[in-house]
């Protein structure tokens, strides 16, 4: 993934920073991403998700809002509406590059400036909520007691999450005038809603308030027990594989054609964390998996292993092999499945230098098949083609691709 920062014109006028996170290979649609209140596009969770969807294609913008990071302008002058404003002068200086957003992700009360904002940007197709409000005003309930100091003095500090930010009363009387329920009703794009039942800063009753507003499709996925800043690394991969997921059935993300020759095309396998072993692995538009380690080698277990996949290879195509044959012979093959496990043999054992791995095939076949038809069935086994890769030497050619 490459990562370009980038900065255009917010909705006041204000220079806002951005980092446009690009796919390395083919830039099938692109997202544009609003982070929580207080927040800022660097955080975790917008690190991670953009991360996963560059992997499948999806370009992301994240931004960070007026006043917020290292974008220009005052923070205590700042509103939902105009949290709404920047979202689509995003949209716009997208649309001028040449890559008009087509899924929208906010996350807390970027989930509900998303939704406000869906209705002005004519390109978005589908729109991804994490932890938002149903109502922007539920904002306000971190400001506790300095609610009344900042409607009378026009403006106080508060803390939150341990930092000073200095509020308007004109966001106070933003929010409190804002009903989203309205814009989710004519939202007219698919919707995707997360949130974790356990969020202690937004109630996920406020998902379930915004599912029933929504019209179809829309879909409601629950994050089991993350927090509201889906902080842990586990939470947010999950987050970004169902938004990956589900993105493909509402976005076009269909990869060019492959050249002439290529019988397969190519097989990516791109690090989802490189601080972990978690690996993105996409082949083709339509197919996506992980790869990952045990905790015991320093990996989350969320996806198999190299070897898993290896073997995984050699079973389907068995599988396969075996019912491609009785199918010609017209055999009464009812079922076939096969367990493959994988292990070193030292050299003393397989008569040669240094060790060798064993992949050890279980072949299961139900029907009204007599002995010889099992024999043979077995026989052929040894015909799949995986089985003739493994069996012989393959050559593998490695070379570095160009400098980005």
């Amino acid at each position: 993934m490459a990562t370009e920062k980038v900065t255009f014109e917010g909705a006041s006028g204000e220079r806002l920073a951005a980092r446009l996170d690009l796919p390395d290979g083919p830039h099938l649609a692109t997202a544009l991403f609003a982070h929580c209140f207080t927040c800022g596009k660097d955080i975790a969770a917008a690190r991670r998700i953009a991360a996963r969807l560059a992997a499948i294609g999806i370009g992301v913008l994240r931004f960070d809002f007026t006043g917020l990071g290292h974008s220009e302008g005052e923070f205590a002058n700042t509103t939902f509406t105009s949290n709404v404003g920047d979202l689509v002068a995003a949209a716009r200086y997208l649309a001028d590059k040449g890559m008009a957003p087509s899924l929208l992700i906010g996350h807390s009360l970027g989930g509900a400036a998303v939704l406000k904002a869906a209705g002005q940007i004519a390109s978005v197709k589908a729109v991804v909520t994490i932890g938002a409000p149903f109502d922007p005003e539920h904002v306000t309930h971190n400001f506790g007691d300095a609610i009344d100091t900042i409607l009378a003095d026009g403006s106080a500090e508060v803390s939150l999450a341990g930092r000073p930010f200095r509020i308007g009363r004109d966001f106070i009387e933003d929010v409190r005038g804002e009903a989203l329920e309205p814009a989710i009703a004519k939202l007219g794009r698919a919707l995707l809603i997360l949130h974790a039942p356990r969020d202690a800063i937004v109630g996920i009753d406020n998902a379930t308030r915004i599912f029933m507003a929504a019209k179809h499709p829309k879909s409601f996925v629950t994050l089991d027990d993350a927090d509201h800043l889906i902080s842990r690394a586990e939470d947010a991969d999950y987050a970004a594989a169902v938004i990956a997921a589900w993105a493909g059935r509402y976005l076009d993300l269909s990869h060019p054609a492959p050249p002439p020759g290529a019988p397969e095309g190519i097989v990516r396998a791109s690090e989802a964390d490189p601080k972990r072993f978690l690996q993105d692995i996409i082949a083709g538009p339509k197919h996506r998996a992980l790869a990952d380690e045990p905790p015991a080698y320093g990996g989350s277990d969320q996806g198999m292993t190299p070897y898993g996949f290896l073997a995984a290879g050699l079973g389907a195509c068995t599988s396969m092999t075996i019912r491609m044959y009785a199918r010609r012979k017209g055999w009464p093959l009812a079922h076939v499945f096969v367990d493959v496990s994988h292990d070193k043999m030292h050299a003393q054992d397989a008569g040669g230098g240094g060790a060798v791995d064993v992949f050890r095939r279980e072949i299961t076949l139900t029907g009204d098949l007599d002995d010889k038809q099992r024999e043979k069935l077995l026989e052929i086994a040894d015909k799949c083609p995986v089985h003739r890769t493994l069996e012989a030497s393959a050559k593998i050619e490695t070379a570095l691709s160009p400098r980005p």
